[in-house]
């Protein structure tokens, strides 16, 4: 199924999978979440990887320009997301494709 023809059938959720590649204007030193070394509000820049990645970050609420709190920061590692008031525990490769900056 083409983006189009899901934008025919959800156009919501279509915009929001074409919001995740556009780039979020993030001053400072964005960086991947991964390498985020310190606990806080963080927010959301861009969401790399491919359009599986990115529509199931998308239904999970991780979308440029939104702001969560990073609760367990562990250098290359797993590491936990409180985005809209639920916790995501996201491995390291998914981590990696998520852009934020330090708030």
């Amino acid at each position: 199924m083409t983006l189009k023809e899901l934008n025919k059938k959800c156009g919501c959720f279509a915009r929001k999978i074409q919001q995740c590649t556009q780039e979020e204007r993030c001053n400072g030193h964005p960086g991947p979440l991964s390498k985020s070394i310190q606990a806080g509000k963080v927010k959301i820049c861009k969401v790399t990887g491919d359009r599986k990645l990115c529509a199931r970050m998308a239904s999970l609420g991780v979308l440029p320009g939104q702001e969560a709190e990073l609760i367990c920061p562990q250098n290359g590692s797993q590491c936990l997301l409180k985005v809209h008031g639920g916790t995501l525990s996201l491995d390291e490769v998914t981590s990696n494709n998520i852009i934020v900056q330090s708030v």
